[in-house]
């Protein structure tokens, strides 16, 4: 008798150590919101695209995807800004991955420069007809001034091993030829849209130059002299055109601070390669930041390392905020992504550890990332104008294939909701406290990240002046199953004479603004029918889980339940 209570207790704690029930148990979280008291504008750094491929940007999708995320044309957080690679490269227009060109410079046969800016024109007319303006990147070389023009064109291919540095990557043979095509894109450019418009524009010269995409020009010349060099010829063609146009570097890589620190001492206090004088016309400062997701093979499933990009960003902001010639300057993060290769994919096996792309993480990850870059922003006390989000779209591919992107064969990822969001949101922000918030400095520490046993459970909340507007979320690095938040926004600073405000819910998650949950549905079409097209891009649209309903206030006053999945995030609307 005595053994049967042992025994059967035995049997009820291996079931409680079997049963899913705890970690699926919602985790409470309180978010504390006061609209009474904003902290300053929201800075709508979201606002910011680019891509390798530039010929895409004219493409059909591509002018759906720039309408798409632009959203509307008289934002009051102003016009979108597009960056795309490539812009001064040889060749025919035909796009490839990691490739495109306009064949804005060549030379006739005695050597003289002949312009063309036909294909340049056609890019540029697509972001100002839709409402946006060009991030104008000035490279790369063309291969009549390239030091080493064969091979020019690459052969690479996802999965391939073929090196995609070839002859567009070196300095240029001739300077002045190098200036005077600057003065002449601007010149043009001015002659096309107006002063008016193009001193709206920033310019930016090369990409990446501290790692392959500049190659030396000579064996043991350090790269940086290079590319200041470069820089100051480049400038100094723009300004001749567009005396005050803002014009920004170095666009590093990864590491990259030193390089950064080197070409900034060169701006304040160096001789001008191409005037003589001292100093170069520094107008804003731009690097690179990117995750390091985790070795997908060695852990079993797909994990994020938002660190490593948070971590780089700080970085960069303490190198510009470190000088009082820089401090002040604007700062643009020119590529800002959760990895380092938007047209790597997923499919077939190639890199398992893209599988997030097509799904909700990427939506997740892109608001914890943003906002969080934000707060490092106002911690650092720097003037961040925008962080470029590199994902756009590739023309004839396999649809979902796994390449990041905004979009694929013209339907739009989760991620692409996290901008329509964002879009939606008022121009003030607000403080927002978090029970379930991991904390900044680990979130942006690389030993831990969002890696343990919570998720960050955080808010972005803002206002207009009858509005109020707060995306909410659930987020982790692990892309394993996990539980739900069960929030309460307790949101104060309400007119007390209110008894109800009209409350609007939109949600991204598993199953809702998310196209490839139908796609997985339909039984993963290789090539959807038009009706499954239709299908498809009906799931993608940013899905509305509570149309306005009357939601309680007093004393000015009011608390809001929501249950938000892991990955997954609500936008919610207050109005009055």
């Amino acid at each position: 008798m005595k053994l049967f209570p042992l025994r059967h207790s035995f049997f009820l704690l291996a079931l409680l150590l079997a049963a899913p029930l705890r970690a699926a148990d919602p985790i409470p979280v309180t978010i504390t919101i006061d609209a009474a008291k904003p902290t300053g504008n929201l800075n709508p750094i979201w606002r910011w695209c680019g891509y390798d491929e530039p010929n895409y940007t004219y493409a059909p999708n591509g002018k759906k995807l720039i309408a798409d995320f632009i959203a509307d044309k008289n934002s009051p957080f102003g016009p979108a800004s597009f960056r795309a690679h490539s812009l001064l490269v040889t060749g025919d227009g035909t796009p490839r991955l990691k490739w495109g060109s306009t064949n804005a410079y060549t030379e006739d046969a005695e050597g003289k420069p002949v312009y063309s800016w036909t294909i340049i024109d056609k890019i540029f007319d697509t972001y100002i007809d839709a409402g946006a303006k060009p991030y104008a990147q000035i490279g790369f070389m063309p291969k009549a001034l390239s030091l080493k023009p064969d091979p020019y064109e690459h052969k690479w291919t996802p999965g391939g091993t073929a090196s995609i540095f070839t002859g567009w990557t070196t300095p240029p043979t001739d300077y002045n030829k190098w200036r005077e095509l600057c003065f002449q894109w601007a010149k043009h450019s001015v002659e096309k849209y107006g002063m008016k418009q193009v001193q709206t524009w920033h310019w930016e010269v090369w990409n990446e130059p501290n790692i392959g995409y500049l190659v030396a020009s000579a064996p043991g010349v350090n790269k940086v002299i290079d590319y200041e060099k470069m820089w100051d010829y480049a400038a100094d063609g723009i300004r001749k055109a567009v005396p005050d146009a803002i014009i920004g570097g170095a666009e590093t890589a990864g590491d990259g601070a030193q390089f950064q620190k080197d070409f900034i001492e060169h701006c304040i206090n160096g001789t001008n390669f191409a005037t003589g004088k001292k100093g170069s016309p520094l107008g804003l400062v731009s690097f690179h930041a990117k995750g390091s997701p985790g070795n997908f093979k060695t852990i079993g499933h797909v994990q994020m390392g938002i660190a490593a990009q948070l971590s780089t960003i700080n970085t960069g902001f303490r190198t510009v905020a470190s000088r009082p010639e820089t401090a002040k300057l604007p700062i643009v993060i020119g590529e800002s992504d959760p990895d380092g290769c938007a047209a790597c994919v997923s499919a077939n096996g190639l890199y398992p550890e893209l599988g997030y792309r097509n799904t909700s993480l990427f939506a997740s990850y892109t608001i914890e990332q943003l906002t969080r870059t934000l707060d490092i922003a106002e911690r650092n006390k720097v003037n961040l104008l925008g962080a470029v989000t590199w994902a756009f779209e590739f023309e004839d591919q396999p649809i979902f294939a796994g390449f990041r992107a905004l979009a694929t064969d013209g339907v739009n990822l989760p991620v692409l909701n996290t901008f329509r969001m964002l879009n939606k949101m008022g121009t003030q922000r607000l403080p927002v406290t978090s029970t379930g918030d991991v904390g900044l400095d680990q979130i942006m520490n690389r030993a831990t990240g969002v890696r343990g046993p919570k998720p960050d459970v955080y808010a972005l909340a803002s206002r207009d002046d009858k509005r109020i507007t707060i995306i909410t979320w659930n987020y982790h690095d692990d892309d394993v199953p996990g539980p739900d938040a069960d929030i309460t926004l307790n949101v104060a600073g309400l007119p007390a004479d209110l008894a109800k405000v009209k409350m609007t819910q939109w949600a991204v998650d598993e199953t809702h603004s998310n196209a490839y949950t139908a796609w997985k549905k339909m039984g993963s079409p290789a090539k959807p029918t038009a009706d499954q097209h239709k299908q498809l891009e009906a799931a993608s649209e940013l899905a509305q889980t509570l149309a306005p309903a009357d939601q309680p206030a007093a004393a000015g006053k009011t608390a809001i339940k929501v249950t938000v999945p892991r990955q997954g995030l609500v936008l919610i609307e207050l109005a009055w």
